[in-house]
């Protein structure tokens, strides 16, 4: 175990926010846990479990303890008739763990490509894209009580995942008796990769792929290439312009408010989901009510994807957090007072 005083964390999210953690406890590994649960006064100090940053939205210097999570390793575990079970550490960066699958001849999560994060946090948010959820490709994981020092496994009905939710990010009086926010620690996951393999397609952008390339049925690794070179025309890359990724999720409304929105304004981006409500674009309401392009501060709403909150400051002037959550907020109420629709930030705010 080793454990840190005073951490500059602007390398560790991925909006590059200047903040510094008191302590900062780098796990590797089951027994990194259990010495730090065997230090009287690590033990009883508040935790805050780290993956990669990408999710996060900090607004001063981080008082609880910090986890760096950095458990590492990729195997397939075991391959029947039906599927592959593969795992990684939850230290794991997520893109390279899907590039391994297609390497080794296990597609599946070809779609899920160049999402940031780590491993660990993909259950946590269920992360989604192009048509496909953590959810539906989901085994299991392996997680440790950071109140009793147990290590347990959840599988996909425990997790209680949803729409970017999951019980990671609930307390116990909040979902069930069984919530677990700032409780666990992930520290391995598995996924379940079907045979035969299907291409999960659809998506307007993968069709206008199909269709520019001329390519009806792609591969496992075509897809990958596709959803790759889509993200990074559309989405600016953390290392060269600070952020978290969609910031606000899509909104879900009832048919009739939706009809409602329509009338208003015929242009508005919807998807019938399979429950009968309908999905709305959260970028195209922000986009509608004049963002893109905008700033407040230090922070500003990427120009090619207003769903986007992006830091504008440089080395010597980085964003704060307090300026990304100003802008958010301002977002939130022009977006209420046009379309009455509430709109919930993705990222953790801390």
């Amino acid at each position: 175990m080793l454990v840190e005083k005073n951490v500059p964390l602007r390398a560790y999210n991925a909006f590059g926010i200047v903040a510094r953690a008191q302590t900062l406890v780098r796990v590797a590994s089951e027994a990194d846990v259990a010495a730090l649960l065997a230090d009287p006064v690590l033990a009883a100090a508040p935790k805050f479990v780290l993956g990669g940053g990408s999710n996060i939205v900090l607004t001063g210097d981080v008082r609880p303890v910090v986890l760096k999570v950095e458990v590492m390793g990729r195997r397939l575990v075991q391959e029947t008739d039906r599927a592959w079970i593969v795992e990684a550490g939850a230290g794991e960066n997520w893109h390279d763990f899907v590039a391994w699958t297609l390497a080794n001849g296990h597609p599946g999560l070809e779609n899920l490509a160049l999402i940031p994060g780590t491993v660990g946090a993909s259950p946590v948010q269920n992360i989604g894209a192009y048509g496909v959820e953590l959810q539906d490709r989901f085994e299991s994981l392996d997680a440790i009580d950071l109140a009793t020092g147990k290590t347990f496994t959840l599988d996909a009905a425990q997790c209680a995942f949803g729409y970017r939710d999951s019980v990671f990010k609930h307390a116990a009086a909040e979902l069930s008796d069984f919530g677990l926010a700032g409780r666990a620690l992930i520290t391995r996951v598995r996924m379940r990769l079907p045979k035969p393999w299907k291409p999960v397609l659809g998506y307007l952008d993968l069709e206008r792929k199909r269709h520019e390339t001329g390519i009806a049925e792609p591969t496992a690794q075509q897809i990958y290439h596709w959803v790759c070179d889509i993200r990074r025309h559309k989405l600016p890359d953390p290392r060269v312009l600070g952020n978290a990724g969609s910031f606000f999720k899509n909104p879900t409304v009832t048919p009739e408010q939706c009809a409602d929105i329509i009338a208003r304004d015929p242009r508005v981006v919807h998807y019938l989901l399979p429950n009968g409500t309908v999905k709305l674009a959260a970028g195209w309401l922000i986009d509608a009510c004049g963002w893109k392009g905008k700033t407040v501060g230090n922070a500003g709403v990427y120009d090619k994807q207003a769903l986007v909150l992006v830091n504008r400051g440089g080395d010597t002037d980085p964003v704060t957090g307090g300026e990304v959550m100003t802008l958010a907020r301002a977002i939130q109420t022009s977006v209420y007072e046009r379309f009455g629709i509430r709109l919930e930030p993705e990222p953790v705010v801390v």
